[in-house]
């Protein structure tokens, strides 16, 4: 039998990629799927970003790039940071990756080992207790409430910290609860952080451009006290409906730049050279799709807020950003898990468990509102029906 290496087995999954391929499997079949699984904006990467990627390819640009990424593009992600931030940007500390996973495998290889603690959210985003496992270090997990906005509390945060602790992360806005962290919390978090020196901050800033409400992002990055601990990972999959082109970044400390550059060589050499001349004109061109795409996305918030509120056993807080709800199933007396496999198998509508993203998530689903507001009010429909069904048998 062959012997594979005992941190393999670690690994976790990321569940909306299981239901994405059930649904798909469904499909196949003739039925009629709405999927809210995915957390993938339904919108076309804008044609001046796509016509930048053709042209690349028609001049020539089909060999290998520098591993840290085209001078360009560093110099592009470091302009758009001081242009949305206000913060200036080291382009020498940019690291270009094929998407964001990347920079959080890097962080969690760096300061994860066994021994180590890494703090992570909880509900969050799957990948970080994968990864942690995977490095051999403990998880600790910080509980988000919904009583919060599902918004971290520094106090949880700090508590948590011992002598043991190597890695902070953090993700506002948050997936999967479109929870929001306020600038108070953020200010408390920084200001005990200055008692723990040695601990460095994954900052996950994927969604920093999808806020409602007036709402403005606070950015970590914003804060010089944390320059030389702080990683910085965002990207343009969610901004720029760029899912599959596979492209992100991280701002990485003055120290640790060299040796995640040391990491890229030797995992993926580079990032495809196409892809990097269309994520500069992603960030140097018009804007205005992306305020298109946010206002659309603000609409259906306030559209799938309103029907799930309307609909007995469950509630639902309004999200501050990204593109998630996070409803409250504790009244229809389902477990999450079961709640999404019957919702797939018997109403045709693709959602995610809680409970996929950590114990705390247990009791809520998460669904993406990047769909139509037909499709969304159709699948509120469904929900609706089923539920009413059951609790009539």
């Amino acid at each position: 039998m062959l012997q594979l290496n005992d941190a393999i087995g670690r690994i976790g999954t990321e569940s909306a990629f299981e239901v994405l391929a059930r649904a798909k499997h469904l499909e196949a079949q003739g039925r009629s799927i709405i999927n809210l699984g995915i957390g993938q904006p339904d919108f076309q990467t804008p044609a001046h970003i796509v016509e930048s990627a053709v042209r690349a390819l028609r001049d020539g640009h089909h060999g290998y790039t520098p591993a840290n990424g085209i001078p360009a593009l560093r110099e592009a992600v470091a302009v758009d940071v001081h242009r949305r931030l206000g913060v200036p940007a080291d382009p020498g500390r940019v690291l270009i990756v094929p998407g964001g996973k990347m920079t959080m495998f890097f962080a969690v290889l760096m300061f994860g080992q066994p021994g180590a603690e890494i703090i992570y959210p909880d509900p969050g985003f799957p990948i970080y207790a994968s990864l942690i496992a995977f490095s051999g270090a403990k998880g600790v997990a910080v509980p988000l409430y919904e009583r919060n906005g599902f918004g971290f509390s520094a106090e949880d945060v700090l508590s948590r910290i011992t002598q043991a602790t190597r890695l902070i992360i953090l993700n506002s806005p948050a997936n999967p609860t479109g929870g929001v962290s306020e600038r108070g919390e953020v200010d408390k978090l920084v200001a005990g952080l200055r008692r723990h020196p040695d601990v460095a901050i994954l900052s996950d800033e994927i969604y920093g451009q999808m806020l409602y409400g007036g709402r403005a992002h606070v950015s970590l990055l914003q804060y010089p006290e944390l320059s030389e601990r702080l990683i910085l990972l965002d990207g343009w999959s969610k901004t720029y409906a760029m899912t599959g082109w596979r492209l992100g970044y991280g701002i990485w400390p003055a120290t640790l730049i060299e040796p995640a550059t040391r990491l890229a060589i030797n995992s993926h050499s580079c990032v495809n050279a196409a892809a990097q001349y269309a994520g500069i004109a992603a960030l140097t061109g018009p804007q205005q799709p992306v305020a298109d795409m946010v206002a659309a996305f603000a609409a259906r918030r306030r559209v799938v807020v309103d029907e799930l509120n309307d609909i007995p056993g469950l509630s639902c807080i309004e999200p501050g950003g990204a593109f998630y709800v996070f409803p409250n199933i504790s009244g229809t007396g389902l477990g999450a898990k079961e709640m999404e496999v019957k919702l797939l198998e018997e109403a045709g509508v693709a959602t995610i468990a809680g409970s996929s993203f950590g114990r705390q998530g247990e009791g809520y689903l998460r669904l993406s509102y990047a769909n139509s507001i037909d499709n969304i009010r159709a699948a509120m429909g469904r929900i609706r029906d089923w539920l009413a069904k059951r609790q009539a048998a």
